[in-house]
């Protein structure tokens, strides 16, 4: 029997997006987010759903060894991945920002040193600003880059902008909102059409 495969991205979003996929009719019975399995079928096994980390979901997709993939917006801009955005899920909504020292501006002169966990990001943002930048690609913390002198400003994402604040940062600019996206391998928009335009109608028709 045929099948799409579904990478999900391990992460905040994966028990919002299976409650979506439940109410769409779309059940994983095996599924939770504790487990150590990386592969579920759904229960009459027309999908086959890997559990994978976020960053990678648009390399599986666009590499065609998954058909779809949901996962954020943030990680699909971040790859540039080849690959078709379907829909919006709404799920996990947050922003891209530039943060900074209170006394931080764009408006400088100099080159600016940015900190970021998306540095094709920044680099796509600041370039159709006219900006010139260096980008430091940090994994963790980005908050603290500009409290130590590591850069001027950060590139994150915020969901309410409490770990901005409370570090004494501001928000300069804002880039672009973020949300779980269902993403679509090229290659298999053609050749598994009615399975894959099958369950996004079933997404969509619950999300109404």
């Amino acid at each position: 029997m045929d099948y799409v495969t579904l990478a999900l991205a391990k992460g905040r979003t994966a028990e919002s997006t299976i409650e979506l996929l439940n109410n769409a009719g779309i059940d994983f019975p095996d599924f939770h987010t504790k487990s150590r399995k990386l592969v579920f079928y759904n229960t009459d096994q027309t999908v086959k759903l890997i559990f994978v980390k976020a960053v990678d979901v648009p390399t599986y997709v666009e590499k065609g060894a998954a058909d779809i993939g949901v996962v954020g917006k943030d990680n699909i801009l971040e790859s540039q991945a080849d690959v078709y955005e379907i829909l919006d899920l709404k799920l996990g909504r947050c922003q891209f920002v530039v943060a900074g020292k209170p006394e931080a501006s764009l408006e400088s002169t100099k080159k600016l040193t940015i900190a970021s966990k998306y540095p094709t990001v920044a680099k796509s943002h600041f370039q159709q600003k006219g900006i010139p930048i260096e980008t430091i690609k940090l994994n963790g913390s980005v908050e603290l880059a500009p409290l130590i002198g590591l850069a001027d400003v950060i590139v994150d994402i915020v969901e309410t902008g409490t770990t901005i604040n409370e570090n004494g940062l501001k928000i300069i600019d804002e880039i672009e909102d973020i949300s779980t996206r269902l993403i679509v391998n090229k290659a298999s928009f053609i050749t598994k059409s009615a399975l894959i335009h099958e369950l996004i109608n079933r997404l969509k028709s619950v999300m109404e």
